[in-house]
């Protein structure tokens, strides 16, 4: 159950990052947003961790831990598409702070629930190397996911970089464990 688990969190984690330079771009090259209207947009939803957090052990009283767990897991992986429609004006800033508020949101409930159960998963004797080996690859394959972005964007243009990583990010609640263990 730990890989399917590891699969789907570097993936929606490298996608996320890896459209976070590219929106930049974006947001405050062609788009005009000032530097303080780019970081407002990032700075507001980040309560929305807090909230999801508050949020996960509610849910998992009420509808069980795995099924909490995957539908977080699902429901986060539908925000990063609506970045690549972000326009001018007050507009594009409120569709950017109302995407980045639900992706955190559901990221704050799905996050808690993945390190309980994977520390639940893995032997005790094996927990310092499962969570070492674990962060070292997931800041490798955010880093390489990153670059590829880059380059992504410079071919095709920062818009159609951040929707190919919406679309593949629709892709990840298959890489989720179907059954609770």
């Amino acid at each position: 159950m730990l890989r399917p688990l590891f699969g789907n969190a570097v993936v929606v984690n490298g996608l996320v990052m890896a459209t976070s330079p590219v929106l930049a771009v974006l947001m405050l090259g062609p788009l005009g947003f000032a530097p303080w209207q780019y970081g407002l947009a990032f700075a507001v939803p980040c309560v929305g961790g807090l909230i999801g957090a508050r949020l996960a052990d509610p849910l998992v009283r009420r509808f069980g831990r795995h099924r909490v767990l995957r539908a977080a897991g699902s429901l986060r992986a539908g925000w990063l598409l609506g970045l690549a429609f972000v326009g001018p004006g007050t507009g594009g800033l409120v569709l950017v702070m109302a995407v980045e508020l639900g992706l955190i949101t559901c990221m704050g409930v799905f996050n808690p629930l993945l390190a309980t159960r994977r520390l639940e998963l893995t032997p005790a004797d094996r927990i310092t190397r499962t969570l070492s080996a674990w962060s070292v690859s997931s800041k490798a394959a955010v880093a390489v996911m990153t670059g590829l972005w880059g380059v992504l964007a410079g071919l095709a243009g920062p818009r159609a970089a951040i929707a190919i990583a919406g679309l593949l990010a629709l892709a990840t609640p298959l890489l989720l464990p179907r059954r609770g263990g």
